[in-house]
């Protein structure tokens, strides 16, 4: 699917599939992918057509051109001055960012570049992530009298309370490494293994039951905004509802009889 503003315009949004790992990747690449209403529109289609694909295993979210993503289009935000206009733009981000943690599949950034404000809240909001050694990340609206408050959300949610305060408050940037060491990222590469590195994460997860993980992943965010008993009481069930469905009889069969389990999604 190749979203497109004009009939003329180069798409903003690309989708690839390939062996059931989807690549959508941000076409911004002037304006560093910035996240315009018309692409946040765009991304919500393209995760909603997605989440209906049971063809589809994994996600990834990608950036064309020098950045991953720069965030908001400030050009668009100031050229529509009115609070109305604001208001619509940031409740449709939260929606797109709350898509990509109730999306069947694990969603992961692939972080070639810089992330800033809204761009660093989507790598937040994913699942997991892998970002290039070269890569750097800022919630920096602070620096243009506009504190970050929605990247905030996954900010908060990433790293710890003072680490994350502390982005917000002073706009700096972070490298790579030390977005994996504040849990931002997961895994650092440099930039012409970033692909190899992508590929060796996607193929782990291709390989374990598809129905475990889709309901693995329903519970983790669940489970993350209850109190410990509630957590438990969900998690205990969803176990239980797991361990009657034939992937993983499948897959205890297989262990004990020290084979390649055969998962089918059921």
């Amino acid at each position: 699917m190749n979203a497109r503003q004009d009939s003329t315009a180069e798409p903003i949004l690309l989708r690839h599939d390939a062996a059931g790992v989807t690549t959508l990747t941000l076409n911004r690449p002037q304006q560093f992918n910035a996240l315009s209403m018309e692409m946040l529109e765009t991304l919500i289609a393209a995760v909603d057509e997605i989440a209906r694909d049971e063809s589809v295993r994994v996600v990834v979210i990608a950036g064309e051109g020098k950045a991953f993503c720069a965030g908001h289009d400030l050009k668009e935000m100031r050229g529509n001055h009115t609070l109305a206009f604001q208001q619509q733009l940031f409740r449709l981000c939260g929606k797109f960012m709350m898509k990509l943690t109730e999306l069947p599949q694990p969603v992961i950034a692939r972080v070639h570049s810089i992330a800033t404000a809204a761009g660093c809240q989507l790598v937040s909001m994913c699942d997991l992530a892998v970002a290039a050694d070269s890569a750097r990340f800022a919630v920096s609206g602070i620096n243009v009298g506009l504190f970050c408050a929605t990247p905030s959300v996954g900010l908060s949610r990433n790293l710890g309370r003072k680490e994350a305060f502390e982005m917000l408050v002073t706009g700096d940037f972070i490298d790579a490494h030390e977005a994996q060491r504040r849990g931002l990222v997961n895994r650092v590469v440099p930039l012409e293994a970033l692909d190899a590195e992508l590929g060796r994460l996607t193929a782990s997860i291709l390989a374990k039951s598809p129905l475990a993980i889709r309901m693995g992943k329903q519970m983790f965010y669940k489970q993350l905004e209850m109190g410990l008993d509630a957590a438990y009481q969900l998690a205990s069930e969803t176990m239980a509802c797991n361990m009657m469905c034939e992937d993983a009889a499948e897959g205890i069969d297989a262990f004990v009889a020290k084979r390649k389990p055969e998962f089918r999604g059921r």
